[in-house]
């Protein structure tokens, strides 16, 4: 099948590369003529474990392109996927969705015979009835469908996600575009991958449904942590003991310092602003916005209570900065809220992340960004763990202690145990776990 992306973003880079990885011949389209060029050159404009040598070796076996030239990669294509950004929108927090109908637009004017175009963007729902609208009313004679596609890939993962799926999700009531699909999908079809076909409508709201149940669960568990500071429990038994309920499940119930990245956070309030205008409003899942925003603000105070309430003039040592390992994405990530909070408290912060300080030097100011774990924990009155990256999880203790000015450590998403840590000689604080 010939399939063009529209958009080398996260979700359409990852998308391009996997589907020619199943034997497609895909072309990739991006309107930024410098992005296209490091592509081309085999350059990786983003960080996700092996989508370097996935692209590369399709580049390399004539299966994937590049182009800025919207009409070279549309005009032959079998099915056009739109993956441009939706953020949101500022003031109401709705879905941003200009992108995708620019897209829609200049694909109505130079598509070729039947076209499947599918919308592969998180969009909320009915955004497929605009579609379809604005390519009808730019092309009438246009022979097409609009398929709704939404992606399930976790950054970090997200390979493994696209190639070995729980399901893939298929919107569309037109027979010649379900076997368009059908077709791309082929390898998963005879892995025997679960397929859900359903209405366009019905397959845009369970991409919203399934993130917004999964930040439930993170910040119900969240909310538990707390509790279990108050009553003396332990919020990672406590997990376990549900998550071992099958009805439940021990996926996303892993407490910390609040949820981020480019799903969770633009997705659920752009999910209660559809609420409301339809005169449905998700009161559950408005609370869980709530709840989240106040939780990372939170864990600074946490911070500053384990430096005997006070952190200025003190050196904060940062350990971790993106939303969550294997990514270099800072969107909505916790440390946007902690750092600055951390400073405006007096402090003094340094930090190291594996892959994302970068993206962070953008985004956080006065921060001395350093080039490793120890170099960050020399002189520092308390050490931050932020985001688990693996190479944190067996750090060298006793030489992390004889480079600080104090042996304290907050830890916020508890990657070391309590007992180890008081053996250790530490202050250690985490979360919903007694303080060592």
């Amino acid at each position: 099948m010939r399939v063009a992306m529209i958009g080398t973003g996260y979700v359409g880079l990852v998308s391009g590369a996997c589907f020619a990885d199943f034997g497609h011949e895909v072309i990739c389209v991006d309107k930024n003529v410098e992005k296209v060029e490091t592509l081309r050159s085999g350059g990786i404009p983003i960080y996700e474990p092996g989508l370097d040598l996935l692209v590369q070796r399709n580049v390399r076996e004539g299966r994937l392109s590049f182009t800025d030239d919207l009409t070279e990669a549309v005009r032959d294509a079998d099915a056009v996927f739109i993956a441009v950004g939706t953020p949101s929108r500022r003031g109401d927090g709705f879905a941003d969705l200009s992108y995708v109908y620019a897209a829609a637009r200049e694909i109505a004017s130079v598509m070729n015979g039947y076209t499947v175009v599918v919308t592969k963007s998180t969009v909320p729902v009915g955004t497929g009835d605009e579609v379809e609208r604005i390519i009808r009313e730019t092309r009438p004679d246009a022979d097409f469908a609009v398929v709704s596609n939404p992606e399930f890939l976790r950054e970090g993962a997200a390979i493994d996600d696209f190639k070995h799926p729980d399901r893939v999700v298929v919107g569309t009531d037109d027979e010649r575009a379900r076997t368009v699909m059908h077709d791309i999908y082929r390898p998963l079809f005879l892995n025997e991958t679960p397929i859900v076909f359903t209405s366009r409508r019905t397959s845009e709201l369970i991409k919203y449904a399934a993130n917004a149940f999964l930040a439930l669960k993170i910040t119900f568990i969240n909310e538990m942590a707390d509790l279990c500071e108050a009553v003396g429990a332990n919020v990672q038994e406590v997990a376990r003991g549900v998550g071992l309920d099958n009805r439940i499940g021990g996926k996303f119930l892993h407490a910390g310092p609040g949820y981020g990245g480019s799903c969770f956070p633009k997705d659920t309030l752009a999910l209660t602003r559809t609420a409301q205008e339809s005169g449905a409003p998700l009161r559950l899942i408005e609370t869980v916005v709530e709840v989240n925003d106040a939780r990372k603000r939170s864990m600074a105070n946490k911070v500053i209570a384990a430096c005997d309430g006070d952190v200025s003039g003190k050196t904060v040592a940062v350990l971790g900065l993106t939303f969550k390992p294997n990514t270099d994405d800072m969107r909505d990530a916790p440390s946007l809220e902690i750092v600055p909070a951390l400073q405006k408290a007096g402090a003094r912060i340094k930090a190291f992340d594996p892959a994302g300080t970068l993206e962070a030097e953008k985004l956080l100011t006065g921060v001395d960004f350093v080039s490793g774990p120890y170099f960050c924990a020399e002189n520092a009155d308390v050490l931050v763990i932020i985001t688990e990256w693996n190479e944190f999880r067996a750090l060298d203790l006793e030489r992390i202690k004889s480079v600080m000015r104090a042996p304290v450590i907050v830890d916020l998403r508890n990657i070391y145990s309590p007992e180890e840590m008081a053996s250790a000689g530490f202050a250690y604080s985490s979360v919903g776990r007694p303080t060592a």
